[in-house]
């Protein structure tokens, strides 16, 4: 087999079923079976959706920083998002971001006026 670089930027990178890995266009399916791997440089919170929700119902989602800072979560850390809690992202000091999750059946929501007031980056409700 031949080594082929890819690129931690793309959309994502899927850790599928059997130990295949797919990097590149076309992983940002949110049906997807397998883990998601999406890694992303951020200058500001239009770089990480920070006016939208997302929930992952199917299991958890582990979120690094290993540059730069979010809300609550500085360089060189890392959390644990419970599965089924709403949550977003919120940048303080530019950098990088990755996470790890299953994709499946998760949902991305546009915040309405009244959530959007808080400070609150990687906390919320939990998804019914």
């Amino acid at each position: 087999m031949t080594v082929t670089p890819i690129d931690l930027f793309a959309p994502a990178i899927c850790l599928g079923h059997g130990g295949m890995i797919h990097g590149g266009k076309g992983t940002t399916d949110f049906d997807q079976d397998g883990r998601r791997l999406p890694a992303l440089h951020a200058e500001t919170g239009a770089d990480v959706h920070a006016d939208h929700g997302e929930v992952h119902p199917e299991g958890e989602e582990i979120m690094s920083c290993p540059i730069g800072n979010r809300r609550r979560l500085r360089a060189g850390t890392a959390a644990i998002v419970p599965r089924g809690r709403w949550h977003r992202t919120q940048v303080d000091i530019p950098g990088e971001m990755r996470a790890v999750t299953l994709p499946r059946r998760s949902r991305l929501e546009k915040r309405t006026e009244a959530e959007s007031g808080g400070g609150m980056a990687m906390e919320g409700h939990r998804a019914r």
